[in-house]
């Protein structure tokens, strides 16, 4: 039998029952309720396609959501729907002009016809389910009006979704359309029927606090192993910060801080929300770390000078959104009396920051920054006020500030001498020969050793080696390469070694000593002799190959860096173990070849000889007509 009271008064109040606790039911997924007049009543899935006209007409759709439990023990969420039918008149033997035994049997069937009702729901982007409803009916037993209800309850797997929204409409005529809101999970698990709900089965904390440690502790029943999700936030509506540890510091325990906890696997998407410390047993060490937890800050901006119409502006900082007074006073005995100019926390005006903690803001007008103003705090529920909290003395700072950066810009530049002293002394160095050049970076060089090469040349050569190592370049020796220069040739060899200074920057030091001197002569001679020959391509045959002699080809190089008008740039001329005072380009005593590059003695001039490695290349030639002079 139907049942006229059952949900009507939760139905007729909204469709969303979110104001009413979810009824419950025992069900059978096939069960129909079928009122006075309807009996064999038998539901069954119809494809939405092919759903047949309805036999009775659908007056109106009741959908309601509730909990069906199974068993008594585990509960989804299924939807019952309420239908009013109403039921087309038998049809009169005499309309039919029926007699006789055809009569009889006529009136056996009509007092007995099937019927059925197709009723359609579905929710957002998803396709329609239907159900067919057939019963049979007995006029005889039917009401005046010919109406009818049906109820039917239809079940998933799963059960539904909560929150969401369905829509319930009879096939073929979707004019008449019903929606019923599922209700939320969150108020689901907060009724009496969360324990035989699964996915409000959440894990429940408790809170421990370890005065020994200054910390609370977190205990989960049942959880030994692994953790759950477990968020903190100040206040329900504030932002929840993620927590990874079983313990929280005691110094940010306020009375606001609230915990949320939840399982992330079995899609169990219920949080249980635990805020323990509004009402604890410690109360007082609670306070107490509210009242270290504010901050307030103060600024003055002055809009006119001349007016001295000075604004104060304040910014309070505190774990929990608080109620009491804010007002300025200034610097003294009197500055913990309160007066009439004050502001009051609204608990409307607080925002969060990205710390979690709540601000509140405000500004005070006409203020005597002369007279150091201060800004006091008196919050409600604490016994004593906050404060007071003074604006700096912003002369002295500013003094303070002057002192500290002309001791560090003393220190700087004494660490500045003390590690770039052999930079100050290459700039002294420059400025001594007549211009102040620019220091570059430090380059590639190439020793080239002369023909003949003995001990003393060889370890003079070393010692060179080691200087230039230590003071940055980058060093190549010919005579240490003899294995490149067999692979290559000694011409492609040192015209290698000459891109690398073209790009890098440096030099190319050939070692003179007098058999070195000699063989510029020869070479000298023999180049001019050949220049005279009259169609001479080839060198004479006394003539040493560049291919086949690294010296030779040092020669070569500088005759062709001559000939472009590029002597100096790329070749330096350098002398060991001589007493003889520097000779330049100038100098007569060299062949005509080597006159006009750089000539340093070593190891007198090595500092000289290093300026002129470090010299920037666009500088060079007039550090060169320089010491030419």
């Amino acid at each position: 039998m139907f049942l006229p009271g059952w949900s009507i008064w939760c139905i007729l109040l909204t469709l969303r029952l979110t104001a009413c606790l979810l009824e419950t039911s025992e069900y059978d997924s096939n069960e129909v309720i079928c009122s006075q007049g309807l009996s064999e009543c038998t539901m069954r899935d119809e494809m939405f396609l092919m759903a047949a006209e309805n036999t009775a007409d659908v007056l109106d759709l009741k959908p309601n959501f509730k909990l069906c439990c199974k068993n008594t023990t585990t509960c989804t969420l299924c939807l019952e729907i309420d239908t009013e039918l109403y039921i087309q008149p038998e049809k009169s033997a005499e309309d039919e002009g029926h007699s006789g035994s055809d009569e009889e049997d006529y009136s056996e069937e009509t007092m007995s016809p099937k019927a059925s009702v197709t009723v359609c729901y579905s929710t957002a982007a998803t396709m329609p389910t239907c159900k067919k409803v057939e019963f049979t009916v007995n006029h005889a037993t039917l009401t005046q009006q010919k109406l009818a209800k049906v109820s039917f309850v239809i079940t998933k797997p799963g059960g539904f979704h909560f929150g969401n929204q369905v829509s319930v409409y009879p096939s073929k005529s979707t004019h008449l359309r019903r929606e019923a809101v599922a209700p939320p999970l969150e108020e689901v698990c907060s009724q009496e029927l969360r324990k035989r709900v699964p996915k409000c089965l959440v894990p429940t904390v408790r809170t421990v606090i370890n005065h020994k440690m200054n910390q609370v502790e977190l205990q989960f029943e049942g959880r030994n192993v692994t953790l759950p999700s477990v968020c903190i936030q100040y206040e329900r509506n504030g932002n929840c910060q993620s927590w990874n540890t079983r313990t929280i510091p005691l110094y940010s325990v306020a009375p606001c801080l609230c915990l949320q906890v939840w399982d992330e696997d079995d899609q169990r998407s219920a949080r249980s929300v635990h805020c323990p410390f509004k009402n604890t047993d410690f109360q007082h060490i609670i306070q107490k770390n509210m009242q270290a937890n504010v901050f307030v800050s103060a600024s003055v901006i002055s809009r006119d000078v001349r007016s001295l119409d000075t604004m104060l502006f304040w910014n309070l900082s505190a774990p929990c959104r608080l109620e009491g007074d804010v007002w300025v006073c200034y610097e003294g005995k009197s500055c913990r009396q309160k007066n009439t100019v004050s502001q009051q926390l609204v608990n409307g005006t607080w925002k969060q920051n990205s710390k979690g903690h709540w601000e509140n803001v405000g500004v005070f007008e006409n203020i005597k920054p002369q007279r150091s103003p201060c800004v006091m705090v008196k919050i409600n529920g604490m016994r004593q006020e906050i404060g007071p909290f003074c604006l700096k003395d912003t002369g002295r700072g500013r003094w303070s500030l002057l002192v500290v950066g002309v001791v560090l810009l003393v220190c700087l530049t004494a660490l500045m001498f003390y590690f770039l002293n052999d930079f100050v002394k290459k700039w002294v160095w420059s400025w001594r020969h007549g211009v102040f050049v620019k220091l570059g970076r430090k380059g590639h060089v190439v020793l080239l050793s002369p023909p003949d090469v003995d001990d003393g040349v060889s370890e003079s050569v070393r010692q060179l080696w080691s200087l230039l190592c230590n003071q940055g370049f980058t060093v190549s020796v010919d005579m240490w390469s003899r294995k490149e220069q067999c692979s290559l040739g000694p011409l492609p060899w040192l015209h290698s070694q000459l891109l690398k200074i073209n790009s890098l920057g440096g030099r190319a030091l050939l070692v003179l000593n007098c058999k070195a001197l000699e063989r510029t002569e020869e070479w000298t001679r023999f180049s001019k002799d050949a220049i005279e020959m009259k169609g001479g391509e080839k060198l004479p045959p006394q003539q040493p190959s560049p291919y086949h002699d690294m010296f030779t080809a040092s020669l070569f190089l500088i005759q062709a860096d001559k000939q472009l008008g590029k002597a100096g740039e790329r070749f330096v001329l350098v002398k060991f173990d001589s007493h003889t005072k520097q000779t330049h380009s100038s100098d007569r005593n060299l062949p005509e070849l080597l006159q006009g590059l750089p000539l340093f003695q070593l190891p007198s001039q090595t500092q000289s000889l290093l300026a002129e490695l470090t010299v920037v290349p666009d500088e060079r030639t007039s550090c060169e007509k320089t010491w030419t002079t």
